[in-house]
């Protein structure tokens, strides 16, 4: 079976909850950023949470992705990391409902991983991340034989992060070279640019052909502050490079050119993963027919209705009339 991407990442199960900024003070977690918790953290929160409506889908940066690409009808794989527990079985059913293609063995004992998604009324989130049993993934969960049926490996930068995660990152990326596939590549986050500079921008100079950042992480690699001066400079190392800016769109840099983006007016209730929606809509776009400039159009206004409503999933899925008249 042929792929548009196969996509590798940290499986985790997101718990989303709209809450105040004093209950998120009262965990005593940074607001608005990333936290990696233990256990005990992670099931105190989530105590805390009972009563309050909540909203449960399978999750982590490139399953996000690969989700995206299979709502516009994209065919995709992913490997990723579960344990054999009723949080496990609902990240493959959730998966597996639509269509992405995931065989990567069970833990034979933990906990699936989970990242409770606390959003505030600003429409920041903040994110508790407790990675269980996805950190045991290895170069051995690889199945290469799937990888080469794929036009794009889709590899979350979070995976550097661990040994053995980052073990099979590369062996997926090696795999994709060597049978001729396409890599892209997902900064992930601030922190994780500060913390592997060197490592991102020696992946960028060699394996990557599509690197995905936002701004500040596009600065932090760079040293520069101009946008269109950051993703010239990556540009110079990777083929193609997809920068977002927020409410103020994006920046592609595809054969020497800059191609701006304009983004899409929108009423913000939730961030999480429009910047995951965002890449697999211009993966799809590219491996189906759409020029950049066009995939750049659709991905804007997909990231744009991600961050319009609550979730990672588009609760309205745009219909072919819609797509066709945003690429014109």
């Amino acid at each position: 079976m042929r792929y548009d991407v196969f996509g590798v990442g940290n499986a985790l199960v997101d718990i989303q909850a709209r809450v105040s900024d004093h209950w998120v003070a009262e965990t005593g977690f940074e607001k608005g950023i990333m936290t990696l918790v233990d256990d005990g953290q992670q099931k105190s929160v989530l105590s805390r949470l009972d009563g309050i409506s909540l909203n449960r889908c399978a999750g982590g940066s490139a399953a996000n992705t690969i989700m995206g690409i299979a709502h516009f009808g994209g065919k995709a794989a992913y490997a990723g990391k579960v344990a054999n527990d009723e949080v496990g079985e609902f990240f493959l059913r959730d998966m597996r409902k639509m269509g992405v293609t995931i065989d990567v063995a069970a833990a034979a004992s933990g906990q699936t991983g989970t990242c409770a998604v606390l959003i505030t009324e600003d429409a920041q989130r903040t994110m508790l991340t407790n990675l269980g049993v996805s950190a045991t993934l290895t170069e051995n969960d690889i199945n290469e034989d799937e990888l080469r049926q794929a036009t794009y490996v889709y590899v979350e930068g979070y995976l550097l992060t661990n040994p053995g995660t980052r073990a099979a990152a590369y062996k997926a990326m090696a795999a994709a070279k060597m049978c001729g596939g396409k890599v892209a590549f997902t900064a992930s986050d601030p922190f994780l640019c500060n913390m592997c500079r060197d490592e991102i921008l020696a992946l960028i100079k060699g394996p990557v052909d599509l690197f995905f950042c936002n701004e500040e992480e596009a600065k932090s690699l760079t040293g520069k502050i101009d946008p269109i001066e950051c993703a010239a400079e990556l540009h110079r190392y990777a083929e193609n490079v997809a920068m977002t800016l927020g409410a103020n769109g994006s920046l592609l840099m595809h054969e020497g050119a800059v191609i701006p983006i304009e983004g899409v007016s929108v009423n913000p209730l939730d961030t999480t993963g429009a910047g995951d929606m965002y890449a697999g809509a211009l993966l799809y776009g590219i491996t189906n027919g759409m020029n950049w400039k066009q995939a750049g159009h659709l991905a804007s206004h997909a990231a744009a209705r991600i961050v319009g409503q609550l979730g990672a999933r588009l609760q309205n899925r745009f219909t072919p009339q819609e797509i066709a008249a945003m690429i014109q």
